[in-house]
């Protein structure tokens, strides 16, 4: 391949908006004429067909993915006190959601194979205070349900799924935020279904769980002025409920896009020495929020990639016990040391639904190069 001055984002925001805009600004000046700025009917509208996508009972739109947790966390009835077992590899809100219930959590390694949390930790890290399991579905795969399931049955907590990275997943034919006992996603604009800010949902095949859900988000009631419980102020915005309606109509034909740019990368990269390509599970369908490899001397790789005009990140450069918000926990290195280990090479490279094959091909021209001056 030769070299060449292309720039490769990694993200492509505008080219989604470009697909959608039309329709998006029809509703958005629908919601203004009839002023129904709060609760307005594209929400529920937005509610039913999300549900009717990852084939569950409810959806209950909420203002972003932490509030998602949290309130899907407090509805299955874990409070101040309780433990919750989550992965050490994680987004941070992960643990954010079960700090803000006042509740504890504890941290436990990912396989190295494909960096999700191990089912078998969970058991062994499960006392007589756990309140609830949170299985992450990291970077577009799902999490080990079936295995975590049993782990959670047989100790009678509930599984909460955190399903921000993997709208359009599924297993057996239901979506990633059915397959647990309630689920919380974010709508984030750099999620595979993304709004025009924040956004979040939970999900839920319980009914009675759906209406505390409701309830919480809104300020604790559900009759106006009548307040049961202390909640919060967490709904989903009309405005982003009728951008999110506008892409979830394309969602499946992005996510299998998203399909074949990995299936490419995977061929590209399968003889460019020191890169590790992501392992596919042999459960479920993975729709590639992120594309991660693993090298040595990531740092300096990433800086490469940069100069170059390729742009790249690090999901995640810290696992939540080495973070200063967590050092209260008192957990050092070696508490998860697969994902201590993976946090120093992970590296994820440009991946989107309008990814070009020019643009893969730059991606992995450069990622070749950097790597190879790192042995020389």
């Amino acid at each position: 391949m030769t070299r060449n001055s292309t720039t490769v984002p990694f993200v492509d925001l505008a080219s989604q908006h470009a697909e959608v805009a039309a329709e998006v600004e029809a509703g958005i000046a629908a919601v203004f004429a009839a002023t129904a700025f709060v609760d307005g009917p594209p929400v529920a509208d937005f509610e039913h067909q999300y549900a009717s996508f990852v084939d569950v009972d409810h959806c209950v739109g909420v203002a972003n993915g932490t509030d998602a947790l949290e309130l899907a966390l407090r509805a299955a009835g874990v409070g101040s006190g309780g433990e919750v077992v989550i992965p050490a590899n994680t987004f941070i809100a992960t643990a954010e959601a079960v700090s803000r219930i006042g509740a504890v959590p504890v941290l436990v390694d990912c396989d190295d194979e494909r960096l999700l949390i191990d089912p078998e930790q969970v058991q062994d890290a499960m006392t007589d205070r756990t309140q609830a399991v949170v299985a992450v579905h990291l970077f577009g795969q799902l999490a080990p349900m079936e295995r975590l399931a049993q782990v959670c049955g047989d100790a009678g907590v509930p599984l909460v799924e955190d399903a921000a990275q993997s709208q359009g997943a599924r297993l057996g034919g239901r979506g990633a935020g059915a397959l647990g006992t309630v689920a919380a996603t974010s709508f984030y604009p750099g999620k595979n279904l993304g709004a025009a800010g924040d956004a979040g949902a939970v999900t839920t095949d319980d009914a009675t769980i759906a209406a505390e859900v409701r309830r919480l988000r809104n300020h604790g009631s559900s009759t106006r002025y009548v307040h049961d419980v202390i909640g919060m102020n967490s709904r989903l915005d009309t405005v982003q409920a009728v951008y999110l309606r506008a892409k979830l109509d394309r969602l499946e034909k992005w996510n299998e896009l998203r399909v074949r740019a990995a299936a490419r990368y995977d061929r590209l990269l399968v003889d460019v020495p020191g890169v590790r390509r992501p392992l596919l599970g042999a459960d479920g369908q993975h729709v590639w929020h992120l594309y991660v490899v693993r090298v040595a001397e990531r740092d300096r790789v990433l800086a490469e990639l940069g100069r170059a005009g390729v742009g790249a990140g690090i999901h995640y450069p810290y696992p939540v016990h080495l973070t200063g918000a967590y050092a209260h926990l008192g957990l050092g290195r070696g508490t998860a040391p697969v994902a201590e280990t993976a946090a120093g090479e992970i590296l994820s490279l440009p991946m989107h639904p309008h990814l070009t094959e020019a643009q893969q091909d730059r991606v992995v021209e450069v990622l070749a190069d950097a790597v190879a001056g790192g042995r020389s």
